[in-house]
Parts: C-alpha cells; structure tokens; sequence
C-alpha cells in the first residue's frame, strides 16, 4: 500500500532529513587512516542519543539478514556496498568507505547513504563515487508528478552504462515515511515509461549503486554484509526524496 504525505507531513519528514544529513556528514568527516569502524558507530549512536532520534536499523531483522541487526549505521568499505555491519575494522589509506543510515524523528523516516575516500584517493575509485552521485541526481531530476517508477530506474541506468558499470537490480530504492521500507521498489535497472505513476505527495528513498566489473553480490560471513562478487571496488549514494507539486523535494541534502 502507498502512501502519499500531506505537505505538513513532508516536513516532518524533512526534519528527520536534515538530521540525518548531519549525522552523514560528521561520521564521513571523521573517517581517517588508522579510524576504526566502531568509533563511527559509537559516534553515531551519541549523536542520535542527544537528539532522541530512532534508530530504524536496530533490531532490523528483514528475510536477508542473519537475525537482527544490532547497530545504527552500515558502514561498508572497498567491495562491500551495502548493510556493511560495523566491526573491529582500522581504515586504511585509500580505502572506500560507503556510510548509510536511517532514523526516525516523532514517527517519521528519513535514509541516506554518501561513499567517501579515506586518504589518498585513486582516480577509478573517484570516477565510481562520481558515477553514484550523477545517478542519484538523475534521478531526482525525475521523480516529478507524472512521470514513472520506471523513468527513475531508466535514469539512473543510463548513467551508469554512460560510465560503463554494469547494474545489479535486487536491491534498490523504496518507498518511505512511517517506516523504512514502503512500497514501490524502485530498481536501478529499468525501462523508461513503466511502472507506478508518481504523485505529489510520494516519498522515495533513491540510492544507486554499484560495482565497478560486476552485478553480482555475496554475502559475507555475518550475513548482512554484501559485497561485489569480484571483488571489484563499489559506491553508493542515496537521498530521501519527496514527489511535490513543484517537482522534487530532497530531504537529506548535506550542506558541506
């Protein structure tokens, strides 16, 4: 079932946005070589304490996971793009590091991941990043009233052969609002002129990503952590987005 927000509801939303955005840009800014993994989640975890904020990933416990999961941001490094589980990991100099989280404020969500280099960066591993963050803004150029799930999933699959990375479709965007996860699935793969109609009022979790030689994903050990099956380095950006009258509304924009 979809939801669509009233204007007033959006706005809460926002607020939820606005602090996440926080949270993305101090845990990035803070990962540094000889950085380990659990001073950022245990940084995240003071802040949304002193902001009373939820966090939606703990006790998380969805089909794909090994039971719940007890943190409240992923952290995936080099090949792993996605529900990266904080661990006793010390970053190291040229490391890709792919921040993602999800809160809820006063009942309401927001989610948003951003991918960053930890010292020295290498040109492929920028290009990867880049790639990531023209798909998002692709797609939020789309994801205006009567335009398509479909338009938005096209969008970001023509930057990325652009680029020329291959796509994995089985995990995606969402929809968003009371929970982490509504309808639609919004897939990184698509045709054009598909797929639900959007409507003022939708909120959408939009998050490209990908590996640089693959489109296929194993899991580690930990049963969260996804990895590229290669090996291949990857990236991942995302941003919660509200479909409005005026066109799209991005409600996790980070200021710096």
């Amino acid at each position: 079932m979809i939801e669509l927000k009233t204007p007033a509801e959006i706005e809460r939303m926002h607020v939820a946005g606005r602090f996440v955005a926080e949270v993305l840009t101090e845990v990035s800014g803070l990962a540094a070589v000889g950085v380990n993994l659990l001073d950022l989640e245990h940084h995240a975890r003071a802040m949304l304490k002193r902001r009373g904020a939820e966090s939606c990933y703990w006790d998380y416990a969805p089909s794909f996971g090994n039971g719940p999961f007890r943190n409240v941001i992923c952290l995936s490094v080099n090949d792993a793009v996605l529900h990266g589980l904080p661990h006793d990991y010390v970053l190291r100099d040229g490391d890709v590091l792919s921040a993602d989280i999800a809160v809820g404020i006063d009942g309401w969500v927001a989610d948003s991941a951003c991918t960053v280099v930890v010292g020295t960066a290498a040109e492929e591993d920028l290009r990867l990043i880049r790639a990531t963050e023209e798909a998002l803004e692709a797609a939020i150029e789309t994801a205006r009233p009567g335009n398509r799930v479909g338009d938005i999933s096209a969008a970001i699959w023509a930057v990325a052969s652009d680029y020329g990375y291959p796509v994995n479709d089985e995990f995606g965007g969402h929809g968003l609002g009371r929970t982490m996860h509504e309808a639609p699935h919004v897939s990184n793969k698509g045709k054009a002129g598909r797929g639900l109609k959007l409507r003022p009022g939708l909120t959408l979790a939009l998050e490209p990503w990908f590996a640089r030689t693959t489109d296929r994903i194993v899991y580690d050990p930990d049963g969260w952590t996804i990895r590229s099956a290669d090996g291949s380095r990857t990236a991942h950006s995302e941003h919660t987005v509200a479909v409005t009258e005026d066109g799209p509304l991005v409600l996790t924009r980070r200021t710096r």
